[in-house]
């Protein structure tokens, strides 16, 4: 399939799915089950090393073994999302060519983290890391956690000058700027990354959803493309505010620390284990998870 065709199929819900670990060691069998269940619940796609997946605290070998089981359990049936971004320009190419040539579908990159480099120095570093890659690729705008934000005038010249680039995961609280990329450039992928703007940002044009709170209930998200899809803003709108508690909760502490614990709580998942310098739910985090469960009839 071509670069073009592949961009087609990348849209709707596409939530990113965590890590299990098991004594320290990530748990590719759960993780296994984990596609599995956004099989069965109607996710569009998976996005595999998203910051729901802790990625930093893995090795290039592991996240490289969660591709691999990843494209193993979907067996073609749904896209898959490789997050291929490091804060090293050589790290994100290994992690890059490995996820292109293992068989995913579309990569997401991170702006470099913690460096804090000038706008020039992104694009070149996109452009090196992409470089003869020909599947369609996407920014990870996350300014809160890198610490850079990307201008329209990076994204204006990275579409002028490589033809795979075709989106971006938008995790700030910033609509104008989507609506800026989406008025000047045409086909132009956005996904939301932040929970509490999933409906806004569909209603204006993003083509799906990145968000963690996906982990707990696909089916709905997937609901809500599909509404917006149908032109059906009231069921929209509906699912928004069903699901406003819940979003919210995602951020009660550092994803997924909050995800983890309620993943677990509902069964999804058989324990809530993180690698420092991530910690687990303290139990007054995990008193007030509980309390937004009840509400939203998921225990």
């Amino acid at each position: 399939m071509n670069s073009s065709l592949k961009s087609e199929i990348i849209k709707g819900s596409i939530p990113p799915v965590v890590t299990p670990f098991k004594n320290g060691k990530v748990d590719l069998d759960t993780y296994s089950k984990l596609i599995e269940f956004h099989i069965i619940e109607g996710s569009h796609g998976v996005l595999v090393n998203g910051t729901s997946a802790e990625p930093s605290t893995l090795a290039v070998t592991e996240r490289n073994q969660l591709v691999d089981v990843a494209i193993a359990t979907t067996n073609n049936s749904i896209p898959i999302v490789a997050a291929t971004g490091s804060q090293s320009l050589e790290e994100t190419r290994v992690l890059t060519k490995y996820a292109a040539k293992a068989g995913v579908d579309a990569l997401l990159i991170v702006t470099p983290y913690y460096i804090r480099p000038p706008q020039r120095g992104i694009i070149e570093y996109y452009l090196e890391a992409t470089q003869d890659i020909d599947i369609p690729w996407m920014i990870y705008h996350i300014p809160g956690r890198a610490a850079v934000t990307i201008t329209i005038d990076t994204i204006r010249e990275l579409k002028e000058t490589s033809p795979t680039f075709v989106g971006m995961k938008h995790a700030v609280n910033d609509l104008g700027f989507v609506s800026e990329c989406l008025a000047e450039f045409h086909d132009f992928k956005v996904f939301v990354g932040l929970e509490e703007l999933s409906f806004p940002e569909l209603a204006i044009g993003a083509v799906g959803l990145m968000n963690a709170v996906g982990n707990l209930r696909p089916s709905i998200l997937a609901e809500m493309c599909q509404a917006v899809w149908d032109n059906d803003l009231q069921k929209g709108k509906k699912l928004h505010h069903e699901l406003f508690e819940l979003n919210q909760s995602v951020f009660y502490d550092t994803n997924p620390i909050p995800i983890k614990y309620m993943m677990k709580r509902m069964g999804i998942l058989p324990n809530n284990e993180h690698r420092l310098p991530m910690s687990p739910a303290t139990p007054e985090l995990e008193k007030r998870l509980e309390e937004v469960l009840i509400r939203a009839n998921l225990i």
